[in-house]
């Protein structure tokens, strides 16, 4: 399993990061899925979860032995096995150069893996740009148009809320339709509270006249810092807050000393692709992002 390559222009797992998470149980020999011809590996699927998860959340690399054949028809099989033992939604992102589309070599990776997941019943789909902030980019001063301040648990819920309401983010759509605004803001709160980050960091931002405008949480992953979570209200969208809510996640980040901070945003929230170009965040990758329907 360690011995595996991908020579596509795709995102994959080497072997250094396999053992380093399969050492922390982010990944699992009970995760880990093969195929086989004979006594030959000819495809892989790693599937990742947190530390304390007891089922996987997102499919990391998937490979076939282009020798084989027909890849798509092996990796599909790879996932559908392993979806029947995951009784939770899941997602698989597929990594690759902006303009993949133009590129046939990136074009035909992307095109089987994703066929293998829709066919596996990971019909989803949205695109991801992922962007990366580093001091070299500048950080960006403060404007003082607003002041943010730490909160209760029940403030940020209350603006969790808040912000949902008409979110172009596809997630957060798919949630609310699903199953309703206080749950998808409960959700979407309780993912922050259990990611690595720390609480004491999140901020809600208020204008001067002491009205709650937007919130600032920045966040990390196991791997590194990043965004996290912003957000502007309904009646204070379109002046400009969220270059101010976006700054203060990136000063917070700078003052604690990070050297690297990544943010992703869908490829359709032009709002928020625009916000981060004029941050100084750099697009370093677009993500397909494939899941299964979300449960209500």
């Amino acid at each position: 399993m360690t011995a595996w390559t991908v020579t596509e222009p795709v995102g994959w797992i080497s072997a250094d990061r396999y053992l380093a998470d399969l050492a922390e149980n982010m990944y699992r020999p009970e995760w880990t899925w093969i195929a086989e011809v004979g006594d030959r590996v000819v495809g892989r699927a790693l599937w990742w979860g947190p530390k304390g998860s007891a089922h996987p959340v997102a499919l990391d690399c998937l490979d076939v032995d282009p020798a084989v054949g027909e890849r798509t028809a092996i990796a599909t099989e790879l996932i559908t096995a392993a979806l029947a033992g995951f009784p939770q939604p899941v997602q698989y992102a597929i990594k690759a150069a902006g303009g993949w589309r133009d590129d046939p070599a990136t074009s035909t990776a992307v095109g089987w893996r994703r066929a293998a997941a829709h066919a596996a019943g990971l019909t989803r789909e949205v695109e991801r740009l992922q962007f990366e902030w580093t001091p070299a980019d500048g950080v960006p001063t403060t404007t003082g148009v607003l002041r943010f301040a730490e909160a209760s648990d029940e403030e940020f819920l209350a603006v969790f809320t808040r912000i949902a309401e008409g979110s172009l983010d596809a997630q957060t759509c798919a949630s609310l339709a699903a199953k309703g605004v206080d749950a998808t803001a409960r959700e979407e709160m309780d993912f922050y509270l259990r990611a690595p980050g720390k609480r004491e960091w999140w901020r809600i931002a208020y204008t001067h006249d002491g009205e709650v405008a937007g919130m600032a949480i920045p966040s990390a992953t196991p791997y590194n810092v990043n965004v996290g979570y912003l957000g502007v209200v309904p009646e204070f969208r379109g002046r400009g807050y969220v270059d101010e809510v976006l700054a203060e996640i990136t000063r917070m980040h700078a003052a604690n000393g990070e050297v690297r901070v990544t943010a992703t945003t869908d490829v359709g929230n032009a709002p928020m692709v625009a916000a981060f170009g004029r941050a100084g965040y750099r697009n370093t990758e677009i993500r397909i992002n494939l899941s299964n329907d979300l449960r209500p």
